[in-house]
């Protein structure tokens, strides 16, 4: 999954790709890398993030997603917690909602099976303001995973069929640094939920607290590449990632590597 942030404050690259042109050419290149799906955001979730209006939001995702719609057939998802942002996002050509607050707005888990699009409920303590301010489990794997096949449950009871559904851990949403190694340890147990596992973590800040050299988000490639291997060993499904180039010739040796085992 190719991240295209069209905000001017994404932890990453804001700003980078905040205006339809931008926005558009990154979705381009990145499809000329080999992405499989597009993630369109609106509104920064980084930590201390502040909440953007819906208007806003649609008003930065949905022309954008209309214009890789025009020349490209690749799933798009809308990275948005809010309903209306999701509907506006289908109505022009998405087919995925990311949710990163798990679909727990009022009318989400309904809105998301009138859409009859796919879903990918992901694990977050708190929200974006104040998640990382003191986060707390008394087993993060357990707490995430429990929290994640509720949510499953909630939406296939609105009407979501349960092919639809992704899961994500949420790797540095109200996570400590130790929080995220464990849940990167444990992926399998989420993954033996039985749903496909969406994990994010490249260019997250749990790198730079590993390694110094990591200190800003354009420097922890090594980092992404190398926690994405462990996610793919463990069995996820797909890993959101910034840099998909790179990332596609890390699988690729890692599975021709496994495939020579056998």
């Amino acid at each position: 999954m190719g991240v295209v942030n069209a905000t001017p404050d994404s932890f990453s690259d804001g700003g980078r790709f905040d205006t339809l042109e931008a926005g558009l050419c990154h979705a381009r290149r990145l499809i000329a890398e080999g992405a499989d799906l597009l993630d369109i955001g609106g509104e920064s979730t980084r930590p201390g993030a502040d909440p953007v209006p819906v208007e806003v939001e649609i008003a930065r995702v949905v022309p954008l997603i209309a214009a890789i719609r025009a020349e490209s057939g690749v799933p798009i998802s809308v990275d948005t917690m809010k309903p209306d942002v999701a509907r506006a996002a289908v109505a022009v050509g998405a087919t995925i909602w990311n949710d990163v607050a798990g679909l727990t707005a009022p009318g989400a888990p309904e809105t998301a099976a009138e859409l009859g699009c796919e879903v990918m409920l992901m694990h977050m303590q708190g929200e974006p303001r104040t998640m990382q301010a003191a986060p707390y489990y008394d087993d993060v794997v357990a707490e995430v995973c429990a929290f994640l096949g509720e949510r499953a449950q909630a939406a296939i009871a609105a009407g979501v069929a349960r092919e639809r559904i992704w899961l994500d851990p949420g790797i540095g949403f109200g996570k400590t640094l130790d929080h995220n190694l464990a849940l990167l340890a444990h992926l399998d147990r989420l993954v033996a939920l039985g749903f496909p596992v969406l994990l994010g973590v490249s260019r997250k800040g749990f790198i730079g607290r590993l390694d110094p050299a990591g200190v800003d988000a354009a420097s922890r490639l090594p980092g992404s590449l190398a926690a994405a291997l462990a996610g793919a060993a463990a069995g996820v499904a797909a890993v959101r990632v910034h840099d998909v180039a790179e990332t596609r010739q890390a699988l690729a040796i890692w599975s021709a590597i496994e495939a020579a085992r056998s």
